[in-house]
């Protein structure tokens, strides 16, 4: 697969959709599985390009994983918060989760660990991880650009403490210390100060800690309601057998899907208010903006009322939507300002950059402020081919426009193997309104 291209959808379509597993709760749950003490059971595990590595990785720091491909099963023999090697070499790929979980994993071991990833990971900060664990009494050094992969961590045991985490350039530095704070001589304690980076992914992992037996406390400020301090208790996280729910994120293509294509209907299933992953919300966005919406406790429904309005939007707590919004800011009625985007510029691309490119190459208009991206849809939407910068979410989101317009090709769109290696497929199935998933 290099080129994509799509046709429009002639007529309404209604399916019912169940997205491959989670991305980020996969990562957590590998990393707390091998945590545990005994044997742990992921199932419906996702097996793509940023969960490979991360499972590579935890065998090349001498897990013992049996990994069932047809059935998405993963077996992990926990070592009770032992690292087994004394040395390795971790390639990460473009991994964000990864890279900064590992590198707080490795903390826990006894001997250096260094880790890396492709060029565009170089470009990726984990000065402010490195940071944290140095004030918790870790060693570790940057053999190239300070701040920036590759890193090398000198392991001896983490001694834990109090530290304090303020505005950061991606919440996962936080949720990393979290994960290996049961293992620390001394009770973690972290000071949270100003607004928290996407605190549903903290929330997140902090429910699946709870999941593998270790409750983290959190502390909210009594007048306001902010979270202002976790503690996290020494102690041994149980083996689980542990079931990974749909990937969120991946599900806001088949939501837009369904609200930009008038009298569509999705229902997106093991989603809903039970949900761990707060890009569930993106719901509530299209809701904002005109479409119909229905969520029930492991499912939701998204209808297309072909009455959608541009909205202001914050998604400071749910970045990874930004750009499925975008693109259904293009067949909204006015503009559509999209704010909270400050960590975008820091992921697989600078995707502020790339939404403004591409959107413009459509023939909106375009206005980026700081974090926030202004759009103005074109009255007739232009054909093009669309850059993907490498990018999955550029891929996946922009396929929607595709849809809706004759003469759109997605480039290069290998690139969404990163976490949904099947999503062309699965998205002409439900444009056909075949089951899905």
């Amino acid at each position: 697969m290099s080129d994509v291209s799509i046709q429009p959808v002639e007529h309404p379509f209604s399916a019912s959709v169940r997205p491959p597993a989670s991305k980020s709760l996969t990562n957590r749950a590998l990393v707390l599985a091998v945590l545990a003490a005994g044997t742990s059971t992921l199932r419906n595990v996702l097996l793509a390009d940023d969960t490979r590595v991360m499972l590579q990785g935890l065998e090349r720091l001498g897990f013992a994983l049996s990994i069932d491909e047809a059935s998405g099963m993963v077996s992990v023999a926990g070592g009770g918060g032992k690292i087994p090697a004394t040395w390795a070499e971790l390639f990460c790929g473009n991994s964000g989760t990864t890279i900064r979980f590992l590198t707080a994993l490795c903390a826990l071991g006894k001997g250096d660990f260094v880790l890396d990833g492709v060029p565009r990971m170089r470009q990726r900060p984990i000065g402010q991880l490195a940071q944290m664990l140095r004030d918790l009494g870790v060693r570790s050094r940057f053999p190239g650009e300070s701040g920036f992969p590759p890193i090398q961590v000198h392991a001896d045991g983490l001694p834990g403490g109090l530290i304090h985490f303020g505005a950061a350039q991606s919440s996962q530095f936080l949720s990393a210390v979290l994960m290996v704070g049961p293992y620390a001589r001394h009770e973690l304690r972290v000071d949270l100060i100003d607004r928290q980076t996407s605190w549903p992914y903290v929330t997140m992992t902090m429910r699946l800690m709870d999941e593998f037996s270790v409750t983290p406390e959190l502390l909210r400020d009594p007048k306001t309601g902010e979270p202002k301090q976790i503690i996290v208790p020494r102690g041994v996280y149980a083996a689980t057998d542990y079931l990974i729910e749909p990937d969120a994120s991946n599900a806001t293509y088949f939501m837009a899907a369904a609200a930009i294509h008038e009298g569509s209907q999705v229902t997106i299933q093991g989603l809903g208010r039970k949900s761990l992953q707060g890009d569930v919300g993106f719901a509530d966005v299209l809701k904002q903006m005109g479409a119909g919406v229905e969520v029930h406790a492991d499912s939701m429904t998204i209808s297309g009322t072909g009455e959608l309005r541009g909205i202001d939007v914050d998604l400071t707590a749910m970045p990874d939507t930004a750009q499925t919004l975008a693109v259904v800011a293009l067949f909204a009625e006015g503009s559509t300002a999209i704010s909270g985007l400050h960590t975008l510029r820091l992921k697989e691309t600078d995707r502020l950059a790339a939404l403004a490119t591409e959107l413009t190459r459509l023939g909106a208009a375009t206005d980026v402020q700081g974090d926030t991206l202004r759009i103005d849809p074109p009255q007739t939407l232009r054909p093009a081919a669309i850059d993907t910068y490498d990018d999955h979410r550029m891929a996946m989101s922009f396929a929607l426009a595709a849809t809706k317009v004759p003469g759109i090709v997605i480039k290069d769109a290998q690139c969404v193997s990163k976490t949904y290696p099947r999503y062309f497929e699965d998205l002409r199935r439900l444009l056909g309104s075949q089951p899905v998933g």
